[in-house]
């Protein structure tokens, strides 16, 4: 197949025909293979990728974004894709007021609104996996220092014992 027509992309993505042509004509996401070009009878061809960035630009706005606030997003996601052509390996994470991108292959959470400064990241499980080897090597340490105490009150004794005897 060589691309997707409109029709085909509102069955696939969930968007509606006003949705698709508002985003071409503000150039949210435009078809990648062949755009209208303001000509009648001329079809929007969509790519695989155009329609992946329509489910995306589509359920952010479903989950409270503003279209200001999501072409910022994904403005900043399409030059991150351009440079590394990596988009498919981010995830995004909202809280409704801001659009955050997570590589999945780092440990770095950033921001989309703000042309991706490093927002705070708390991976919880690392702490907790830290946490639990650092109890790990305390409780190793303590039973090599009491184990040290013992042989010295062992000596000790012996000496003792030995003084005494």
């Amino acid at each position: 197949m060589d691309g997707f027509t409109a029709q085909q992309a509102t069955r696939l993505t969930g968007c509606t025909p006003h949705q698709l042509r508002y985003w071409d004509k503000v150039a949210l996401v435009q078809p990648s293979l062949q755009q209208t070009g303001g000509r009648p009878g001329r079809r929007r061809l969509y790519s695989f990728r155009d329609l992946v960035a329509l489910r995306v630009v589509r359920s952010l706005l479903d989950n409270g974004m503003s279209i200001q606030r999501v072409r910022r997003a994904w403005d900043y996601l399409r030059r991150t894709a351009d440079m590394d052509g990596h988009l498919s390996e981010v995830k995004l994470v909202t809280d409704g007021q801001s659009i955050f991108a997570v590589a999945t292959d780092e440990d770095e959470l950033l921001d989309a609104l703000r042309q991706g400064q490093l927002a705070f990241f708390v991976a919880i499980n690392e702490i907790a996996q830290t946490v639990e080897d650092d109890i790990t090597k305390f409780e190793l340490d303590r039973e090599r220092f009491l184990e040290m105490l013992r042989r010295v009150e062992d000596d000790v004794n012996d000496e003792a014992r030995e003084a005494s005897g």
